[in-house]
């Protein structure tokens, strides 16, 4: 009997130890192939859920509010012109103001037009009779147009990074005329990896544009671009791209038809270089958009890299506006002459400029009316065929009483108008508890009166809990997604950064990781760096609000996420 007893007992020790090994067989081998990623989306939907159950969330009556109809006017949104610096003073009474590009009149490598400008101004060169000088004023190319276009503040003189500008100022009926067709040579271009780009070069024979884009729309290569409303790469580049599919009509059939294709499998566009930088760093991308200067510069850059020249040069145009006194044209003819001197072209040389000097524009001129189509053609078809789902999530909670909650609303009822109408849209508010104020629904002109009647509906009270109202954000678009696959996520939050409630980054930032969903931050009177830190999961943008251009800002956002 003892002996059977022990047999019995190895026999069932042998047995749960074949158990053991076939039940973790399974799953191990069920994990092959898949990566860390993928093992945790298959139980997302139980966290989610989970997280969601603790959480109390009520839903608003909607409220309708009146809506205007009226197109967006870019002059209102404009800050005043003092928001952006003079980086040279006038050291005269005879003087011109220069609008400038900021790759020039920024600092360190970025301020050889500021170095030029202060030797002008030491010269104390006489033009007329008079001692002349000039003021620089740093301002980003696109920001300057939306300035000069609509007539809230126009210089003597414009710079920007290319020609591209200079022409959608004269389709406007401003008069600019062009003194100088170059200050400083520099061009744009497409940064590629090296292992991506051997790869280029061994299917394509070549890379460039055309290889580029090919590779894009057959799905070969991950790639990002910046903003063509505001940056001159970005535009140079969606100009250069339309040419690809039909260099005699950007814009008709079959370009709109290869730009749909191509668009479809661009898988990020940055509202500024800056935030594409950081999106290259996370190595999310094979390619992205630089101007050389900028190439030149970055050392973590040019060991891993192929650079690829595109479209029109950015060799810095210099322009008069408007029906200036002749002593002003003069100094700015001058000026012009001055900035072309050995001595600042080979310091622009040492700051990374004037070294592709053999490349050659790849466009045919391009109309400012043909710019304008086209931002507003990228504007239509840069989603491809995939709707947005979009949740504003706004803070409500004691600390946003205020004005911070009124510039809150300020930012939504103005930020709106750049919404697109094909796209979905939630609102989200929170203080100890999260209220969902507008599901997410078609923004239909009912749907903005109702958006709109949620946002004048808030009011300020109670802790903060931030991460609770994402992951409600986040339970609404995942909702959206089960219904339709082919919906592009989208979380924008707009608080004072301070959470004292609830569940805690570390709670939600596998869910934030899983889903892949970009969450926009702005903040007002903010612990920035904590709204940052949100962001940078999936390289998204923030934004400061701390400033007199928030509704420009979110209005570029906007007009580039939306």
């Amino acid at each position: 009997m003892a002996r059977r007893g022990k047999s019995f007992i190895v026999l069932a020790i042998i047995a749960v130890v074949v158990f053991a090994l076939v039940y973790f067989g399974i799953n191990l081998t069920s994990n092959i192939g898949k990566s860390e990623t993928q093992i945790t989306t298959e139980d997302a939907s139980k966290r989610l859920e989970k997280l969601y159950s603790k959480i109390h969330v009520t839903n608003a009556e909607p409220v309708k509010g009146q809506i205007d109809l009226d197109p967006v006017n870019i002059a209102d949104s404009l800050p005043d012109i003092s928001k952006f610096l003079i980086t040279v003073d006038n050291t005269t009474d005879s003087f011109v103001e220069i609008f400038s590009s900021p790759e020039k009149s920024g600092t360190g490598s970025d301020d050889w037009l500021n170095k030029v400008a202060e030797e002008f101004n030491k010269a104390q060169i006489s033009v007329n009779g008079q001692t002349a000088s000039v003021k620089i004023r740093n301002i980003a190319s696109g920001t300057a147009t939306d300035y000069i276009r609509s007539g809230k503040y126009i210089p003597d003189a414009f710079t920007p990074s290319n020609e591209l500008w200079g022409e959608m100022v004269k389709a406007q009926g401003i008069k600019a005329e062009m003194v100088t067709e170059r200050l400083v040579g520099n061009v744009a271009g497409i940064v590629t990896s090296k292992a991506k780009y051997s790869e280029l070069v061994e299917k394509y024979g070549a890379v460039n544009v055309k290889t580029i884009t090919d590779a894009i729309a057959d799905n070969e290569l991950s790639m990002g671009y910046t903003d063509p409303f505001a940056s001159s790469t970005g535009l140079n580049f969606l100009i250069t791209a339309l040419s690809t599919f039909d260099s005699s009509n950007l814009l008709g059939d079959t370009a709109v038809q290869g730009f749909e294709k191509f668009q479809a499998n661009v898988p990020f566009i940055a509202s500024t270089t800056l935030q594409m930088r950081d999106a290259a760093k996370t190595g999310a991308l094979d390619s992205f958009v630089l101007e050389y200067q900028l190439y030149a510069n970055a050392a973590d850059l040019k060991g891993g890299y192929e650079f690829t020249p595109f479209g029109v040069r950015h060799d810095s145009p210099l322009y008069a506006l408007g029906d200036l006194p002749k002593e002003k044209l003069d100094i700015i003819k001058e000026f012009a002459k001055f900035a072309k001197q050995d001595k600042y072209q080979n310091l622009g040389k040492d700051k990374g400029f004037n070294i592709l000097e053999d490349y050659r524009s790849e466009l045919k001129p391009v109309d400012g009316n043909t710019l304008s189509a086209a931002q507003k053609l990228w504007k239509e078809k840069k989603n491809g065929n995939k709707p947005i789902a979009a949740v504003f999530v706004a803070d409500v909670s004691g600390s946003m009483d205020g004005e911070p909650l009124r510039r809150l609303k300020e930012s939504l009822l103005q930020g709106q108008k750049f919404l697109g109408r094909d796209n979905g849209i939630g609102l989200v508010s929170y203080s100890d508890n999260v209220t969902i104020n507008l599901p997410i629904g078609v923004y239909d002109t009912n749907q903005q009166s109702m958006f709109v009647g949620a946002i004048n509906s808030l009011q300020a009270g109670g802790g903060t809990a931030t991460f609770d109202a994402i992951v409600v954000a986040m339970k609404m678009l995942q909702d959206q997604v089960a219904a339709n696959p082919d919906v592009k996520p989208l979380i924008f939050v707009l608080s004072d950064g301070e959470t004292n409630e609830g569940h805690s980054l570390k709670d939600i930032r596998g869910l934030i990781e899983t889903y892949k969903i970009p969450i926009y931050t702005i903040g007002y009177t903010a612990n920035i760096q904590a709204l940052q830190t949100i962001s940078s999961i999936n390289e998204a943008a923030s934004i400061n609000a701390d400033t007199d251009d928030v509704v420009y800002k979110i209005g570029n956002l906007l007009n580039v996420q939306m």
